[in-house]
């Protein structure tokens, strides 16, 4: 049984887009938690800004060529069935196991993305007709580009399911962040604390900024010791 997608609360896609891919690292690696950022998946183009949404995860497997073939577009289990599934405002992750030799997806399901408000597409592979892709206007996050499709490399086998994306294991309904660094995983469970905390580090990592471009040196400074932490506590109070 495939997983429901559950509607990610505006409040958390309202702060998340406001603080960065490397803060959330950051953030997350003060939870124990390392292998956040997915490997390979890149902005197609930039000026793509920052998205946030739950993960619908997509699976590809290894081609077969029995099964790997026109014919299984048109297959109940089909990336095409899958983007029916995909409700507004969720980011589509796809597993393709790092193959660049093979698209993905092209223009025409891209489109179908788009017209379904699919917020964005983050994937460890590559996708195909890139020009009629762009004009669709869907955020992509991905490893590059290639002509042929995805049948001659990969088989399509599942969505809403858990996934390895870029070397991280993501699960439906895990939030994912993307901005020009990339994209970062927050684990479901964590997605509260994380806007709980996320603001604060931001405020922070701005006001160590400050003090570096009036000339401060950086040990004691970043990471903030004693005397900084009550500094910057104190012209938090100046600005409220």
């Amino acid at each position: 049984m495939k997983t429901p997608v559950q509607a990610l609360d505006q409040k958390v896609i309202d702060v998340l887009s406001k603080v960065t891919t490397a803060t959330l690292t950051t953030l997350l690696i003060k939870k124990g938690l390392r292998n956040v950022w997915l490997r390979g998946s890149l902005p197609l183009k930039s000026g793509q800004g920052r998205i946030v949404g739950r993960a619908f995860t997509l699976r590809f497997v290894p081609a077969r060529e029995d099964l790997a073939t026109p014919a299984s577009w048109s297959s109940p289990i089909s990336t095409r069935a899958a983007i029916e599934d995909m409700p507004a405002g969720c980011i589509a992750v796809v597993d393709a196991m790092g193959v660049t030799n093979a698209g993905i997806f092209g223009d025409i399901l891209c489109q179908r993305m788009k017209q379904r408000q699919v917020a964005a597409l983050v994937t460890d592979g590559v996708i195909r007709d890139v020009a009629g892709v762009l004009e669709t206007e869907l955020p992509i996050w991905c490893s590059g580009i290639a002509a042929p499709p995805s049948v001659t490399g990969l088989t399509f086998v599942a969505w809403q399911e858990p996934i390895a994306c870029g070397g991280v294991a993501i699960f439906p309904n895990d939030v994912i962040v993307i901005d020009d660094d990339g994209a970062v995983l927050i684990p479901a469970d964590l997605v509260d604390e994380m806007v709980a905390t996320a603001p604060e580090q931001e405020n922070l990592e701005s006001w160590i900024m400050e003090q570096v471009k009036g000339g401060a040196a950086l040990p004691g400074l970043y990471p903030p010791n004693e005397e900084n932490k009550a500094r910057y506590e104190q012209s938090k109070k100046k600005t409220n």
